[in-house]
């Protein structure tokens, strides 16, 4: 509910302005007795204000979450399984905001039809069919998708039993400590959205990093998490004084490339159906690989990396 008061404008105009939505939103609400003008509803658009206060209470709305016809790279498809090499800039699943340009948008699209055309919850970041895990907006990598309820609970059970090795690449300035870091992680006391070793409800968190190549105060590094806390690999690496490369949340911006640079690399998980572990490898984005070039480095042959597209007539 909200209330406000204005002199001289339609009232279909003060309500816009007021709630920030458009015109006909604020019309529809009107026509539909969801707007009061002193102590009466008013139902005409046009009515001029006087000074009165409105009160505008309109019916808690529910995102909905609709089909896109997005590509998403595919590195491994059968009956029961899709495996992905997520873009970076791309949220695994809808979230507070943002209903569109998601995984879960082209799942929709190109996998789950649905009969009604979209998807309806009461909160969008909920709408996650086949979604096993997840990887952050500006993460890249391998993303596991299930095709079916059954699949999807094996894969997510695998996830649970920890059978699942996931081997990730990060650009970090500093050098951090080798070998396995187990710090608990929970919820930053005083900045909300991040998280911090130790931190409000830490929960155990475990990860083994490697140094694969150096350049000056630079690291190419190898990070192998055991558990899969909310932004356990960044949160770890700063905690060892060596953030990710351009990660702003917890380091700060780079010249070098427009997000954090980290890779989801390698993943290694049974098969819903077989139990056979199978075995997947994400090509390393251009842009990490063009960003450890800029600082002095060379890209070890043995890691793979996206191919360059010739624009070439």
């Amino acid at each position: 509910m909200v209330r406000f008061r204005r002199e001289g404008l339609r009232l279909d105009q003060a309500v816009a302005e007021a709630l920030g939505v458009s015109r006909a939103r604020a019309q529809a609400w009107i026509a539909q007795g969801w707007v009061r003008v002193g102590e009466k509803v008013v139902s005409k658009p046009a009515y001029r204000l006087k000074g009165e206060e409105v009160v505008v209470a309109p019916p808690e709305e529910r995102p909905w979450v609709v089909p896109e016809d997005l590509a998403l790279p595919v590195l491994y498809e059968d009956e029961d399984m899709l495996v992905l090499n997520k873009p970076p800039g791309l949220l695994t699943h809808p979230a507070p905001g943002v209903y569109t340009g998601t995984v879960v948008n082209a799942l929709l699209g190109r996998y789950f039809p649905l009969e009604g055309g979209e998807a309806q919850a009461s909160r969008p970041e909920l709408v996650r069919p086949g979604i096993v895990h997840r990887l952050d907006k500006d993460t890249s990598g391998v993303l596991v998708v299930a095709k079916h309820p059954g699949a999807l609970e094996a894969l997510s059970q695998a996830f649970r039993d920890r059978m699942v090795m996931k081997r990730y690449l990060a650009l970090t300035e500093g050098h951090p400590r080798e070998g396995t870091l187990i710090a608990p992680i929970g919820r930053h006391p005083v900045e909300r959205h991040k998280m911090h070793v130790g931190g409000i409800a830490p929960r155990y968190a475990e990860t083994d990093f490697a140094l694969l190549k150096v350049s000056g105060p630079y690291a190419l590094v190898e990070a192998r998490p055991h558990t899969g806390r909310t932004h356990q690999i960044r949160v770890h690496l700063k905690h060892l004084g060596a953030p990710i490369l351009g990660d702003e949340l917890y380091g700060r911006r780079s010249p070098h490339i427009g997000r954090q640079a980290l890779h989801a690399y390698e993943l290694r998980i049974p098969h819903p159906r077989t139990g056979r572990v199978l075995e997947f490898l994400a090509p390393v984005p251009q842009d990490m690989v063009a960003a450890w070039e800029a600082l002095g480095g060379r890209w070890p042959e043995m890691l793979r990396r996206e191919e360059l597209t010739s624009t070439a007539e």
